[in-house]
């Protein structure tokens, strides 16, 4: 296996930059989430490569394409993509 794309020193900068995650529903809860961590990997991973997002690889573990989209899309609309770029530039 290679190299991962978020290695665990990276990993503890990022996590508490994250919205926490939505309450699951008590009566038919659905399928757990994607974690967080492989969330962005598979955000990374398209960014990084330019796949469309249905074209991500599920062997990855990340979920599907729509999945990381809307991890995108909801953790810009919280700001984090703004907080983690000061955090990494300091």
């Amino acid at each position: 296996m290679g190299k991962p794309i978020i290695d665990d020193e990276l990993w503890t900068l990022i996590e508490p930059l994250l919205p926490p995650a939505k309450p699951r529903r008590e009566k038919n809860p659905g399928r757990l989430p994607v974690s967080n961590r492989a969330a962005l990997t598979g955000i990374l991973f398209v960014l990084k490569t330019g796949l469309r997002w249905r074209d991500l690889p599920a062997e990855m573990g990340c979920g599907s394409g729509v999945t990381c989209w809307r991890r995108l899309r909801d953790w810009q609309a919280a700001g984090v993509w703004d907080r983690l770029h000061e955090l990494l530039l300091a």
